[in-house]
């Protein structure tokens, strides 16, 4: 299943609100389609299944990547959930979209992979790159890429910024401390059931 490319805020209507994906608010509360408004009552595996789709919506990525992601975190110490979450977190399009450098993930992975960033001073065009602390994440020392930058940045995603992260407005210049905490997730999510909805199908 390719990366979503349809109507965002169908998908918002649906899901409820997805920072990362659009910055829109829909005018209508209940769900697309012909039977939006008909109250149903869900199963545990819809409500399972509609976290995961919050994930893939919100970050971005492939049911291919997500599976990856979740079998990363099995084997990493400590709570799933919370390394599935951090991992999605320090993708490098999700910094930058952090950064406040675009309005929302698919601009901040369209920036990436037209190589007007860099990490450390090179230039990296893979939005999926994992960010580690201590990285420095810069735009490009071109023209293009500073305008592109500095008009995204009069319309920003999201307005605080989290506490790993550090930006100098000046340069467009921000730093990864260390890894983002659970509370800085800006997503509205139960990743305990994404981790349940996996363990099911595995």
């Amino acid at each position: 299943m390719s990366r979503y490319r349809g109507p965002r805020l169908r998908v918002v209507r649906r899901l409820g609100e997805l920072p990362g994906l659009t910055r829109k608010s829909p005018r209508k509360s209940y769900p697309p389609g012909q039977h939006g408004q008909a109250r149903k009552k869900r199963s545990e595996y819809a409500i399972r299944l509609e976290e995961k789709q919050k994930l893939r919506y919100n970050y971005g990525v492939t049911e291919k990547q997500l599976i990856r992601y979740v079998r990363k975190a099995r084997r990493a110490t400590g709570s799933t959930g919370q390394s599935l979450l951090q991992q999605l977190e320090m993708r490098l399009d999700n910094t930058v979209f952090r950064l406040g450098m675009a309005g929302t993930i698919p601009a901040a992975r369209q920036l990436v992979n037209h190589g007007h960033i860099t990490v450390n001073g090179t230039v990296v065009n893979i939005a999926s790159y994992q960010c580690r602390p201590g990285d420095v994440i810069a735009v490009r020392n071109r023209e293009q890429s500073r305008q592109l930058v500095e008009t995204n940045m009069q319309y920003p995603g999201l307005a605080n910024l989290p506490s790993h992260l550090e930006f100098d407005k000046n340069t467009l210049t921000g730093k990864v401390n260390g890894i983002i905490e659970r509370e800085w997730i800006a997503l509205q999510i139960n990743e305990l059931l994404v981790v349940e909805y996996y363990s099911r199908m595995a």
